[in-house]
């Protein structure tokens, strides 16, 4: 994959975490300190955590096609990266309960169901366009025969 287009894909993706990040963090907040305030700063969170959780990401890059196996295995290394980045804010914030074995738990289960949403997300998206460019090819290979 051409590294611009790989860049733009990491554009959607960060969108999409943004997105979801906002929902956990919301529900999650919500069960352990519902009654919290927070300033407007508060709000850009989310969208620093989505920026953190690019740079694993980019273990998945490569110049050839990656074959199923390679993208697992990379797929498998990105998701340890994410929740290492992940719970490494965690416990390094004032603010979140690292204490309680739930609220971690919870933390990382978060991620993983991110993960797993994004993934979808992307493939869902990747099968629409693959679907689009067969039903282009099928149209020129008629058009030409």
């Amino acid at each position: 994959m051409e590294f611009k287009r790989f860049l733009v894909n990491k554009l959607i993706l960060f969108f999409m975490l943004s997105t979801m990040i906002t929902v956990a963090v919301s529900l999650i907040g919500s069960a352990y300190d519902s009654g919290a305030r927070f300033g407007y700063g508060t709000l850009l969170t989310p969208i620093k955590y989505a920026a953190l959780c690019l740079l694993p990401t980019l273990v998945t890059w490569s110049k050839r096609e990656l074959s199923a196996k390679e993208l697992l295995i990379r797929k498998a290394l990105m998701l340890l990266l994410l929740e290492a980045v992940i719970l490494f804010i965690a416990f390094t914030s004032s603010v979140i309960d690292t204490e309680s074995v739930r609220v971690v738990l919870d933390i990382a289960g978060s991620v993983l169901v991110i993960f797993v949403l994004a993934n979808l997300f992307l493939w869902m998206k990747d099968s629409a366009e693959a679907k689009e460019l067969n039903r282009d090819l099928e149209t020129y290979q008629k058009h030409y025969e």
